[in-house]
């Protein structure tokens, strides 16, 4: 199998508490044409001793990094997104990590589905301290699902973009910081983007007290409403107001009762209540 090059783009502020684990998650994989770029907000944690640490020692030759003010996570990984120079692109944040051969499982999929440009595979909820709490086994690709379903399946944690998404001018939104993810994989696929789900569980999400979903989710459905209404043609069949909002609702059991089908033919739930042993 040949090496096509993979850049990791991670964003963080004031992350040490995790940011080694996720740098190490990258290095682990033994990838031999490898790009780690660490956009770091100008921490003030220690994480820039850590960065400055790592890079004088043998074996991480891979990672560069830049430490200044930014604008927030969106412009932190739009900077890291121009300056990618892999083939493969991946979003990991600093508080998130990658599963053992996740790349190899990511490239032998781009290499079978030459016309994909968005790659998002399984993934897990862990803790503070990287005990596992739930696998996630996710859906094929389904526009209206990812639309509509509250719930954003496709996990930044475990997605792989192709860089000539970027050279097409296709960055994130740094007017949204709670969905700016969901509004990016919306625009993607609304503009006829191809998207793959890579079966095989990828990458370890981490809960704990600071995720912005926990900070702040009535701020993050509000940006992800906002994002719906815009860009949705059956929704400006219906008055403004709560109509409107009625047949978001609709639409939402909809898109919900088509995931959690897919999800239980798939065998999601019996693997959740058998709860199979597997490296945390």
């Amino acid at each position: 199998m040949s090496a096509p090059r993979i850049t990791i783009v991670t964003p963080s502020f004031n992350q040490k508490r995790y940011l080694l684990d996720a740098l190490e998650s990258v290095r682990s994989q033994n990838y031999p044409n490898l790009e780690h770029l660490v956009m770091d907000g100008d921490s003030n944690d220690g994480s820039v001793e850590l960065l400055k640490d790592l890079s004088a020692q043998p074996g991480w030759g891979h990672l560069s990094w830049v430490s200044e003010p930014d604008r927030g996570q969106s412009d932190a990984l739009n900077k890291g997104f121009r300056r990618a120079t892999g083939e493969l692109v991946g979003w990991l944040n600093a508080d998130d990590r990658y599963r053992p051969g996740c790349f190899a499982h990511i490239v032998e999929s781009a290499t079978k589905s030459p016309t994909a440009d968005v790659f998002y595979g399984d993934y897990t909820w862990i803790d503070e301290g990287g005990r596992l709490l739930q696998i996630r086994r996710e859906i094929e690709f389904n526009r209206f699902i990812l639309l509509y379903h509250r719930v954003l399946f496709i996990p930044t944690t475990s997605t792989f973009i192709r860089r000539h998404v970027f050279e097409k001018g296709e960055f994130v939104d740094e007017r949204f910081h709670y969905a700016m993810d969901f509004e990016y994989f919306v625009r993607l696929a609304m503009k006829g983007y191809h998207f793959q789900h890579v079966p095989g569980l990828l990458a370890d999400f981490r809960w704990h007290g600071e995720n912005k979903s926990a900070l702040d989710p009535r701020r993050q459905r509000a940006e992800q409403n906002g994002v719906v209404h815009s860009v949705s043609k059956f929704l400006r069949h219906f008055p403004p107001g709560a109509v409107r909002n009625l047949a978001l609702f609709g639409t939402r059991q909809v898109a919900g009762a088509l995931r959690y089908s897919e999800k239980l033919l798939r065998g999601y739930y019996v693997e959740q209540f058998l709860r199979p042993r597997i490296q945390s």
